[in-house]
């Protein structure tokens, strides 16, 4: 199939070489191509450029034109991080704090996680698998291009394995990439287990499986008071590096414990919330920087912070240091229960001071690059997957965080195929 774009009001993030990633100072810089022209064939990117110099159509055969008079163009979001696989939502809980409890009284009472996996060990990996598949459907129509899915609500060898197989086939059966991530160290299992011999569990039987398996493209633990210390995650870091696979680690979203230094000593890709952050915390993310890997990605997911009530991500601190921030929407049951990134974006505007290239870029070309997709999505550049968000007419991308309760996105393109 071959479409054409044309009239764009604005094409945003084109490049003929793409860099990897945008550092904090240059995320302003995400570029802007006006009055544009854009063609994809075989869903992929041909070519681009301004109406002004448009070469005109020789071949018009199974062609289709979509005319963008006002419209901006971007490319699909890069959620990279999300938990679309779960058994059941708690809106139960919710009603809870409604009523005055807080998450973490919530949990301590065996809500929460620990809620979640005794609800999935109950469930066939046949009815989460057609579950989560309609979750990507929803995602997929409101924008998202690539994602990140964790396990974690398993809290057995059994239960994370059939996590992570849920999401291998999710894997096979998606047009859009996707990277699986083995979060076994989420939460205490119920029984006879502590922190550091459930994480010796998880580094002795599951880490290897899963990784001759093929089913865990990276490793996280939450690294947060009552869960996992700085200990477990340095033994849980060492024992995945020795296979290969590199981390994206929860940190920071209650406490700052000393998890960021750990993730960047172990060269992990990304620390992900970061609602509470400290000048140690930043110098040890800049030090990452350096690193032979690239960059620690600090991940900012305001709806989590939007639904618990919790302080946003200082993302002007970190972009004010030249870090390449990345948005992802934390999609999951109990503290997060949306997958729509265009929401996270508004908020990233909205709530944590974002311009709106900055809060679009961190959702795009950081986000794929905290995925390690950054060589086919998260830009618009010749050869990489048409995955497209069109924006319905607009004066301005302001416009996209200004009507905050709107839904700026008329058509979504996937592969160069109209959702």
């Amino acid at each position: 199939m071959r479409r054409l774009f044309k009239n764009i009001k604005g094409l945003v993030g084109c490049y003929e070489s793409p860099p990897a990633w945008l550092e904090g100072r240059s995320m302003s810089e995400f570029p802007i191509l006006e009055n544009a022209w854009l063609a994809i064939e075989a869903g992929r990117i041909a070519d681009f450029g301004s109406m002004d110099d448009f070469p005109g159509i020789i071949d018009w055969s199974g062609l289709e034109i979509e005319d963008c008079e006002g419209r901006y163009v971007l490319p699909a979001w890069c959620d990279s991080h999300t938990h679309l696989v779960y058994a059941a939502d708690r809106g139960g809980e919710f009603l809870e704090r409604l009523q005055g409890k807080s998450y973490q009284e919530i949990a301590e009472a065996g809500g929460g996680i620990l809620n979640s996996a005794r609800t999935l060990r109950a469930m066939s990996e046949n009815q989460l698998l057609e579950d989560a598949a309609l979750r990507l459907e929803h995602a997929m129509d409101q924008g998202t291009g690539a994602m990140e899915i964790k396990s974690g609500y398993g809290l057995t060898i059994d239960g994370e394995l059939k996590m992570l197989r849920v999401i291998q086939a999710l894997k096979a059966r998606s047009p859009i990439p996707i990277k699986a991530t083995l979060l076994a160290c989420h939460a205490i299992p119920e029984g006879d287990w502590d922190a550091k011999s459930w994480t010796a569990e998880v580094i002795a039987h599951l880490l290897p499986q899963a990784v001759s398996e093929g089913l865990a493209d990276y490793v996280d633990a939450f690294c947060e008071t009552g869960y996992f210390g700085v200990e477990e995650l340095h033994s849980l870091l060492e024992a995945a590096q020795t296979h290969g696979v590199r981390a994206k680690v929860h940190v920071n979203q209650f406490n700052a414990i000393g998890g960021v230094a750990a993730s960047v000593q172990w060269n992990a890709l990304s620390v992900d919330h970061l609602e509470e952050l400290n000048d140690e915390d930043l110098r040890a993310l800049q030090d990452g920087m350096e690193g032979a890997l690239g960059p620690v990605f600090p991940v900012a997911l305001p709806g989590c912070s939007h639904f618990l009530s919790i302080p946003y991500t200082p993302v002007r601190k970190l972009m004010d240091a030249n870090l390449p921030v990345v948005i992802g929407s934390d999609h999951n049951p109990g503290s997060a229960p949306s997958g729509n990134m265009t929401l996270a974006v508004q908020l990233g505007m909205v709530k944590m001071g974002m311009l709106p290239l900055e809060a679009i870029a961190a959702a795009t070309i950081n986000g794929a690059a905290a995925m390690e997709l950054n060589q086919e999505v998260g830009v618009i550049a010749p050869g990489w997957r048409a995955n497209l968000l069109v924006t319905k007419p607009m004066t301005g991308l302001e416009q996209m965080g200004y009507r905050f309760g709107d839904n700026p996105v008329e058509k979504v393109f996937i592969n160069g195929v109209l959702r």
